[in-house]
């Protein structure tokens, strides 16, 4: 079983900045895709930030360059720069993973954390 747990929402005014974690943990061969979503009240779970096991990113155009995804392999941990943040940003924040668990068996499947509020005031 791989556990996601998540870190670093809270309350900033706009204009600030968050910076979220995602640290993993648990049976892992190796991490795939990692990506950070967020689902507003009323509305459905949306990719913000997606990043490969090559390092290569994607973004939601909504956050291209106020958002900077990252991950450290030997610490099992994404993160998820938020900078210039809107009113607009405010959610919950859910972290992805494709994961493969074993070395002999090569299919991988995506876990989620529990997810992390942010809140941006106006």
């Amino acid at each position: 079983q791989v556990q996601l747990v998540e870190s670093g929402g809270g309350l900033v005014q706009a204009g600030g900045s968050l910076r979220l974690s995602c640290a993993g943990s648990g049976r892992i061969f190796r991490w795939n895709a990692m990506g950070w979503y967020r689902q507003a009240p009323g509305k459905q779970r949306d990719l913000v930030a997606l990043i490969t096991s090559d390092s290569i990113t994607n973004y939601a155009d909504s956050v291209k360059g106020r958002f900077t995804i990252s991950r450290d392999n030997a610490k099992n941990t994404v993160y998820l720069q938020m900078n210039s943040l809107k009113p607009e940003d405010t959610a919950v924040y859910y972290c992805n993973a494709n994961v493969r668990t074993t070395s002999y068996d090569p299919r991988a499947r995506d876990y989620w954390g529990q997810g992390t509020q942010v809140t941006v005031s106006s």
